[in-house]
């Protein structure tokens, strides 16, 4: 499920929306910082409660397409990078890029009405909670469209994410809060009809094992070597996706 292996041209295939997200932050960031008045439209998409309750209510959206620096656009983008594709193919484009900015701006909305009129905030952290928030229902709830690798992956991630929140400065905190609650709110509904990610990848995965890639023949000592390889991958990719939830709680959001 967080295990990626692709290519770069089959993940743009696979994620299409992922990967349009993720070139929209990217090119938004430095187009921000090449253009004359870059600054200045940073400034004006920027979360901002006192704009947003003199009437500028798209400040409850842009600021999910921008960052604080390149860390923090790093680190987000990452998160999706790695945790992201799985939702997009369970829940299918329209629904996956719904509760992504639905989480996104509920959590802004959540700021608006707990934190002071001078508060600002960027960055895409509410919607990418709101993912966490997916993904821990399943856990809970719905164990059918997740393998317990995956759940034991996953779990700890959310937790220490939560725990960064608390322990990192400049965190809009309750962004991160209300965007899991509201994505595991939201989840139910958007996961009815959903289709497991993990079956037809572990199938593909049992295929290759025991069988070489010429001809179909039976090879027991594949499937230990196709085992140990992958474990190895997981424990790497696991690693550097905490190593990017500590930047995610040190940096501004």
């Amino acid at each position: 499920m967080f295990h990626r292996n692709e290519t770069f041209s089959s993940y743009i295939r696979n994620y299409p929306v992922i990967t349009a997200i993720i070139a929209t932050n990217v090119i938004i960031y430095f187009l921000f910082l090449i253009i004359p008045y870059g600054g200045w439209l940073h400034y004006s998409g920027m979360g901002w409660n006192a704009a947003i309750l003199a009437g500028e209510y798209w400040r409850l959206v842009t600021p999910i397409f921008l960052h604080g620096g390149l860390f923090h656009l790093f680190s987000n983008m990452f998160a999706l990078l790695i945790f992201a594709p799985a939702l997009e193919v369970m829940l299918g484009k329209r629904k996956f890029v719904t509760i992504y900015l639905i989480s996104g701006v509920l959590a802004n909305v959540a700021t608006l009405f707990l934190e002071s009129p001078s508060y600002t905030h960027v960055g895409a952290s509410g919607s990418i909670f709101g993912l966490f928030g997916v993904f821990l229902f399943m856990y809970l709830y719905r164990k059918d469209l997740m393998d317990s690798q995956s759940g034991q992956t996953i779990l700890p991630i959310i937790v220490i994410s939560v725990i960064m929140t608390f322990v990192g400065s400049h965190i809009n905190i309750f962004a991160h809060l209300f965007g899991l609650l509201f994505g595991f709110l939201l989840a139910p509904s958007f996961l009815k009809g959903a289709r497991p990610f993990y079956s037809q990848q572990t199938t593909s995965r049992v295929r290759r094992a025991y069988f070489d890639d010429d001809e179909i023949q039976f090879n027991p000592q594949r499937w230990k070597r196709a085992n140990s390889n992958r474990k190895l991958k997981k424990v790497l990719w696991v690693l550097a996706a905490i190593i990017a939830i500590i930047l995610l709680g040190t940096i501004q959001l």
